[in-house]
């Protein structure tokens, strides 16, 4: 079994290594990297083949917004999830601008933050449904600039399709069942829009559509 290789960011030495232990008891996880400050974190993750960051907010030296951009920016492929005590707006959409795929808190237990690794690495959004709510309501009034991103190879109505049920928070095996098709085709759909998009997981395709008006407010809403 590959395991899935990890990245914990935290700068309190307790939590970081109460975190890692926690994890490394997964038969399919593996932490194989640490740090204590964003910098760290940005050039640890050009050394490692990583899967998933755990990104704390509050660092010293650069704090997890930045260091989240900047991983992205040269690693599009690592997702990073986030996991911290604030729930404030503002680092919300700064963390899913930036290219966090997901968001937790830290009242979390074990075992949803182990699901949320695993859902993150799947391609699954793993944002709270109040959280998704601000975040569809905040992107979707963006108005798509003219001529911004137009080397962005287009979706096929079928993708189109899984990604606006997507955005809608609901599975990938609820998607399967509503269109009829298998739970493997609704990954590869999604496998190429991530691709097409320029993505790393669902969370940022729907916010990135969202952004350049490939969605609209009023698609994500409609009873699914």
């Amino acid at each position: 079994m590959r395991k899935i290789k990890l990245m914990l960011v935290e700068d309190h030495v307790l939590v970081r290594e109460g975190t890692k232990e926690m994890l490394d008891r997964e038969e399919d996880m593996e932490v194989v990297a640490e740090a204590g400050d964003g910098e760290e974190a940005v050039r640890l993750a050009a050394e490692h083949d990583l899967d998933v960051i755990i990104m704390d907010i509050a660092l010293p030296k650069l704090n997890g917004i930045e260091a989240t951009r900047r991983i992205k920016e040269s690693n599009p492929g690592t997702t990073v999830l986030v996991l911290t005590a604030y729930d404030d707006d503002e680092y919300i959409f700064a963390l899913l601008e930036a290219g966090a795929a997901g968001y937790l808190l830290k009242d979390v237990s074990t075992d949803e933050l182990v699901a949320g690794i695993r859902a993150v690495q799947a391609g699954e959004s793993m944002l709270h449904p109040a959280i998704a709510r601000k975040v569809i309501n905040r992107f979707s009034q963006h108005v798509r600039e003219d001529g911004e991103d137009s080397d962005i190879e287009e979706l096929t109505a079928r993708e189109m399709e899984v990604l606006q049920l997507a955005g809608r928070g609901i599975t990938n095996r609820e998607i399967a069942e509503q269109l009829s098709i298998s739970h493997r085709t609704v990954q590869v759909h999604l496998s190429h829009t991530f691709s097409k998009l320029g993505v790393s997981s669902r969370t940022e395709a729907v916010v990135h559509a969202l952004r350049r008006g490939l969605l609209t407010f009023e698609e994500l809403s409609q009873a699914s």
